[in-house]
Order: C-alpha cells, then structure tokens, then sequence
C-alpha cells in the first residue's frame, strides 16, 4: 500500500533535522527502477521483453498502474520532506555494456512518457534536482533524459561503450551534471596498481570538472 503511512514515519523530523543542522545536500532516496526495472522483475525479465514487443497494450496498462504507485510513493514522501530534500535519486538501468537492453524508440514510446510524468512530479512537489542512476551504456538516451527533467546521470560507467567521459562533456556537459564517472571501475579499480588508479581518476576529473556539473564519485 504506496499510502501506508509507516512508509513515511519519522521522515519529516530526521530530514528537519539535517536541513537544520548540517551543511549536507540532502538526497531523498527509495525510487528504484521504477518504471523498467519493476515491471522486469514482476514478469520476468524475458516475458517482460517479448511483452514490450508482442502485447503494447498490456505492457502501457501495466505501467500506468506502476507509475500511479510511485507517484503516490512521492506524492506522500514529498509531502513530508519536499522542502528540505535538493536531490530527489531515481533509477532505471536501461544499458548493458555495449548498449541499451531495447531499442532507443521501445523506450521513447513505453518508457519515457511515463518517467516524464513521474520526473515532472517530483519536481513541482519539490525545489530538488533530479539525479538518475543507469548503468551501461545509455549515450543515446542522454538527449531524453535531458529533455524529461534529467540534471544529473549516475554511475556514468566509463567502460561501456560511447560512455567517453570527454565525448561526454563535450556533447552533454552544459545541460546535464555527471555524478560518478571518477574512475574506471570495472578493470582500473579492481586489477590496476595504485599509480594507474591515480592517472586514471585524475584523467576523468580533467575530463569531466571543468566549468561544474561533476560530482565525483
């Protein structure tokens, strides 16, 4: 029940008391894969795909009852705490390492419409930025998180493919913030030694902190 309201007890006081009393950003968490990811998991994630292609209806049915679950989910979280949060953290992961998991025009006639209407919500019941987490390679949807109220793009996985931290600031870096991207996570951090670790995250800060918009993470 997205109106139980144990959902949200002790919220309000506890972002109160951060906004009060610490210098932090606050970041409202609890909104994940919410509008791929679930559906995925609630069909499975090969029914699900076969669904997007062979049953649009169901699948636009399914979804409008999802998102009417997350902006209930939102709707009460923000009543407690839209004053005080500046960042609201949402999720989808939408990319594999070589590139989307559907085709860029399955998202933009399933998907996206939805996670605008979510996205818009959250961001007129609140003065809070939008930081989505998706991981792999999702170069060619950056334009569309861009126009749906995107601000910032979290991991920013730098070994998938077209992930370039610099073709993506040069392409991206003046409408959208990276919040991750410092490192090469999957081969550099893991296996290289200490002096190839600090090259490489000193060559993402290059790329990515000039002129702002970078959170390195």
């Amino acid at each position: 029940d997205p109106n139980d309201p144990r959902r949200v007890a002790g919220l309000k006081q506890k972002a109160k008391e951060l906004f009060e009393n610490t210098g932090y950003a606050i970041v409202l968490n609890g909104f994940g894969e919410c509008l791929f990811g679930l559906p995925s998991w609630l069909r499975g994630n090969v029914q699900f795909y076969m669904d997007l292609i062979s049953d649009k209806k169901f699948v636009g049915a399914l979804l409008d009852k999802i998102l009417e679950y997350e902006i209930s989910l939102a709707r009460n979280a923000l009543r407690e705490v839209g004053k005080y949060v500046q960042v609201i953290r949402v999720s989808d992961d939408l990319g594999t390492e070589k590139g989307l998991i559907i085709s860029p025009s399955l998202y933009r006639e399933l998907i996206k419409p939805r996670h605008k209407k979510l996205y818009q919500f959250m961001k007129e019941h609140s003065g809070a930025k939008l930081l989505l987490h998706s991981c792999g390679s999702v170069y060619e949807l950056i334009p569309d998180f861009i126009e749906i109220g995107v601000d910032a793009l979290n991991p920013v996985q730098v070994a998938a493919r077209n992930m370039d931290t610099r073709k993506l600031k040069n392409e991206f870096g003046d409408r959208i913030s990276f919040w991750g991207g410092g490192c090469d996570s999957q081969k550099v951090l893991p296996f290289g030694t200490p002096d190839e670790i600090r090259n490489e995250v000193r060559r993402r800060i290059k790329d990515l902190a000039p002129g702002g918009g970078f959170v390195f993470a």
